[in-house]
């Protein structure tokens, strides 16, 4: 099998299978690079072809014993994409598509953010669902003391410390085990969602989605939810400030975050 890459309207290759694997597990070649080869109607991106994973493996093919090395030292064929139809095709398909498509408003993003954060609200009140009648009145009365002890006019810190340790120990481990069920289960359902579709349950309810910031397409789960929600949830429960860096860096031109630029995605209307 001969593979050709393109990035920038610059075509480079034939290249055997083995050798863009290699050259994708080098970084050589990124997923968002066209590819082309016998059997393919029209250029797609590597990513496509490979559903965001570092290995092309196409169906119902076995590599040969017998692929050359690769030449590192071989320059890119720097005119060969102007003159290539297939390439100046795909490559104008992607720029009018990323044309065609309307950035996410703000409030729209911000909207989808909250019904995604109230969707973990429920796991607060596992914790306390396994409480009898008697211990929901005590956890009641250390959650107004420490609420006093934190914001009231006599602010305390110790205490509220001291209150707080009291109320986590008052948690049984089958309410901890459920809440991380619970956390588990949203997880895995909001991951399938974007994987699929690019959209978590509160960009579906405000018709944005996730795509690649360069074509337009759909995009890998590792960018589109690893990156852009695990991360930087977790960044932002432990670094407040970057919550609030991750949210200027929206108001930018193309409206893309933070964590945006480092997963490469921007949000679009649906």
């Amino acid at each position: 099998m001969q593979i050709y890459l393109a990035r920038n309207n610059q075509q480079a290759g034939p290249y055997s299978l083995e050798q863009v694997n290699q050259m994708l597990a080098d970084q050589q070649v990124l997923l968002t690079d066209l590819a082309w080869h016998q059997g393919m109607a029209e250029w797609k991106a590597l990513g496509e072809l490979t559903q965001g994973k570092p290995t092309y493996q196409p169906e119902g093919f076995s590599v040969s014993a017998n692929a050359q090395p690769l030449n590192t030292q071989s320059p890119l064929n720097q005119g060969a994409a102007s003159q290539n139809p297939a390439i100046q095709n795909s490559s104008a398909q992607n720029t009018a598509k990323t044309s065609q498509q309307t950035l996410a408003s703000i409030p729209s993003r911000v909207l989808a953010k909250i019904a995604d954060l109230l969707l973990w609200v429920p796991a607060t009140y596992i914790l306390t669902g396994f409480f009898s009648k008697e211990e929901a009145q005590q956890f009641n009365t250390l959650n107004i003391q420490f609420m006093d002890a934190v914001f009231g006019t006599t602010a305390n810190p110790v205490l509220a410390q001291e209150l707080q340790t009291k109320m986590i120990e008052m948690f049984s481990q089958q309410a901890w085990f459920a809440m991380g069920a619970y956390l588990f289960i949203m997880l895995a359902v909001q991951a399938f969602l974007i994987a699929k579709t690019g959209q978590s349950i509160g960009k579906k309810l405000t018709k944005i989605k996730i795509v690649d910031a360069e074509t337009g397409e759909k995009t890998s789960l590792m960018r589109a939810f690893t990156l852009r929600s695990v991360l930087f949830i977790f960044l932002n429960f432990v670094f407040l400030f970057i919550a609030i860096i991750d949210l200027a860096f929206g108001f930018g031109a193309k409206r893309q975050t933070l964590h945006d630029k480092i997963a490469k995605t921007k949000v679009i209307k649906q």
